[in-house]
């Protein structure tokens, strides 16, 4: 069930993006720009609140949801993430090279899975399973 759940995040790849500034939460619409297992990369400027907002707390929730179906991650975000990585998402996402002149201007962080639960109304009773990832 759990690969299901990360192959959802694969389809719906923009969600809901939570993180907390000055103890206020805030929430944004955030795209996975790359999804390597149960990690989840992520591109913005080094300029906009969410980096700020990251270097200050970096836990944060995501929530993508369609339909009767929602999948909601938390964990805590690092900015260890390789070249390659880097230069693999500003070539693949088509959006990047029109707001930035290099990959280089971005800050790239990636989402170690820490938690996720998964949600779907369809069935009776209705499914609501939690992964606790980081358990061995």
């Amino acid at each position: 069930m759990i690969q299901k759940a990360l192959d959802f995040l694969k389809i719906h790849n923009e969600l809901a993006f939570a993180t907390v500034g000055g103890n206020k939460p805030k929430i944004r619409i955030f795209q996975i720009m790359k999804q390597e297992g149960s990690q989840l990369f992520f591109a913005t400027s080094k300029q906009k609140a969410v980096y700020k907002e990251l270097m200050q707390n970096p836990n944060v929730e995501v929530l993508a949801f369609s339909g009767k179906v929602s999948v909601r991650c938390k964990g805590v975000v690092n900015f260890d993430v390789s070249d390659d990585i880097k230069r693999w998402i500003y070539d693949n996402n088509a959006v990047l090279p029109r707001l930035y002149t290099d990959y280089k201007a971005l800050e790239y962080f990636c989402l170690p899975i820490a938690e996720l639960d998964y949600f779907d109304l369809e069935p009776t009773p209705p499914l609501n399973i939690h992964f606790d990832l980081t358990e061995s």
